[in-house]
């Protein structure tokens, strides 16, 4: 029993692994949802293998994993049925039956000569071999839809390795050395595999894919032969959305300990060439934004979110003027995109998309928030002079002093100053005015975001969420009329302003939409407005 388990592990790996890695794209994860889930699979590799001498001939295979994995444990056999032994290394090449790729000739007998003779060799098994003709295999469509998806550590999943191993970081982590052109375990600057392998293989790095799929499925592999718990050997138990939902999450997870300092001070600095060219070159000329490392690594998954290309300071790369290494981005532009996910303004934005929040959110663009008051926000202090001179014990002082002095924020005004109902009756003529439950929808509004740090935090006023509808003006107890702008009826001299009843309508119609608020139904007129 013990030999037939073992057996059946080395097959579900090196089947997985050589498979995955000959075939160099994995089908997208787009799946029609007209496409019966029989149909839908998370195991779906191209082998366009021979793409590397010139344009294919014949289309790619579509090569299902997951079913061969599970037809080869059914024969008896064993990884070395289709991968050979490397030389002086005790592991076998994740090629198919070949150690390099010599030529097309060479590569596409290996696959023609090998696939169809272990096809025609099986035909008489149940369930059916695969095909023996050219176009059974190279087939220009398919019925079959990959949903396979990227797979990457969480917090929660690096917390379980790193528990699971007894925090042995050099097991996973490791740098290259270019002198010995060996590898080597550098403590204290582990990072995520993302920031030397790319997306491609490139000089003597592979791509983050296969050595993703080389370093956990052989883990996997050896922890299981051990008969210990350990992840998945085949695809569809990291690719599949489904069997991820089932891995399971540590919460809370508990804090990575990387040296990382609780609060800093966010600084700009100028490159180094301008140093030289201009010793008195200003730091910047904002004030300093004081910023909760601790606070924000709750609400992130991993460190990529912040941290895309290693784990060191912001401005390593996005300095003053910008550098080669940070795409010529510099700081202020770094923080401030709003399009970017890795910016500070970008990731609120997408904080933003919160059915809580998106309803208010979805119609004020970015730029409209970018104020003298919208900066104060951030831009605490100290000013960039006092604060060229500070130690690093002075800045995380400074850092600490400056987020405990933020004043609590009030949800919004007080139920006096807040109007229970009001009337709408300006456009009433097929149709009674329209009774609006204000208070009610304030009072919503601060209830569906009292739990969210960020919106509290940026709420600095009492009447900023009034904003939300009384845009364009400032926060006031008393904001205008939205006749004061929005004519009756549309002016045509100001093409880009809406008309009085367009205006309400799309104020009030698409901030149910995005609120996922089923009533009033958006096609009855009569869930707000009673017939006369």
């Amino acid at each position: 029993m013990d030999n037939r388990r073992s057996l059946v592990r080395s097959v579900s790996f090196l089947t997985i692994l050589g498979l995955i890695l000959v075939g160099s794209v994995v089908a997208k994860a787009v799946v029609a949802p007209s496409v019966s889930p029989a149909l839908q699979r998370a195991d779906v590799i191209n082998i366009d293998t021979l793409q590397q001498f010139g344009a294919l001939e014949r289309p790619a295979v579509q090569f299902l994993h997951d079913k061969h994995t599970e037809a080869v444990e059914k024969l008896g056999k064993d990884c070395t049925a289709c991968h050979l032994p490397e030389q002086d290394k005790n592991r076998l090449s994740i090629k198919y039956m070949r150690l390099k790729d010599t030529s097309k000739k060479q590569v596409m007998d290996i696959y023609h000569t090998n696939c169809v003779a272990c096809h025609r060799e099986n035909q008489s098994s149940k369930p059916k071999s695969g095909p023996v003709t050219c176009g059974g295999c190279h087939r220009k469509s398919t019925d079959i839809v990959s949903i396979g998806l990227p797979f990457g550590f969480d917090k929660s999943l690096h917390y379980r390795h790193s528990k699971a191993l007894d925090k042995k970081c050099e097991l996973c982590h490791h740098e290259y050395n270019a002198e010995t052109k060996k590898l080597y375990y550098a403590k204290g600057k582990e990072g995520t595999c993302r920031y030397c392998h790319k997306s491609e293989t490139e000089e003597n790095r592979i791509s983050n894919r296969l050595a993703s799929h080389q370093a956990c499925l052989s883990c996997h592999r050896d922890t299981i032969a051990k008969n210990k718990s350990s992840g998945p050997l085949n695809c569809s138990g990291c690719h599949d959305p489904n069997e991820r939902k089932m891995i399971e999450r540590i919460s809370p997870v508990p804090r990575m300990q990387m040296k990382q300092p609780d609060v800093v001070l966010v600084k700009n600095k100028p490159s180094e060439s301008q140093t030289v060219s201009n010793p008195g070159l200003p730091l910047q000329r904002t004030n300093r934004v004081p910023f909760s490392h601790a606070s924000h690594e709750q609400y992130s998954d991993t460190c990529r979110v912040c941290h895309h290309a290693d784990l060191t300071t912001c401005v390593k790369c996005h300095t003053q003027s910008g550098t080669k290494e940070g795409n010529f981005i510099n700081l202020g532009r770094a923080m401030h995109r709003a399009n970017v996910e890795t910016s500070c303004v970008g990731c609120h934005e997408m904080q933003k998309r919160d059915k809580a929040c998106v309803g208010c959110h979805a119609s004020i663009k970015p730029v409209d928030q970018q104020s003298q008051a919208a900066c104060k926000a951030c831009h605490l202090g100290p000013t960039p002079d006092s604060a060229t001179s500070m130690t690093a014990d002075e800045e995380k002082v400074a850092a600490e002093t400056l987020l405990a002095a933020r004043r609590p924020i009030k949800e919004t005004y007080a139920d006096e100053d807040v109007p229970d109902k009001v009337i709408i009756k300006v456009l009433s003529n097929e149709y009674k005015p329209v009774e609006l439950p204000h208070r009610k929808i304030v009072r919503t509004l601060a209830r569906n975001i009292r739990d969210s740090k960020l919106a509290n935090y940026f709420h600095a006023d009492e009447g900023t969420m009034c904003q939300s509808c009384h845009h364009h003006s400032p926060a006031s107890k008393k904001p205008p009329q939205c006749a004061s702008c929005h004519g009756k009826p549309f002016d045509p001299q100001k093409p880009l302003m809406p008309g009085l009843m367009a205006a309400y309508h799309r104020q009030c119609m698409e901030c149910h939409a995005r609120m996922g608020i089923e009533k009033p139904v958006a096609t009855d007129c009569t869930g707000c407005h009673q017939k006369r």
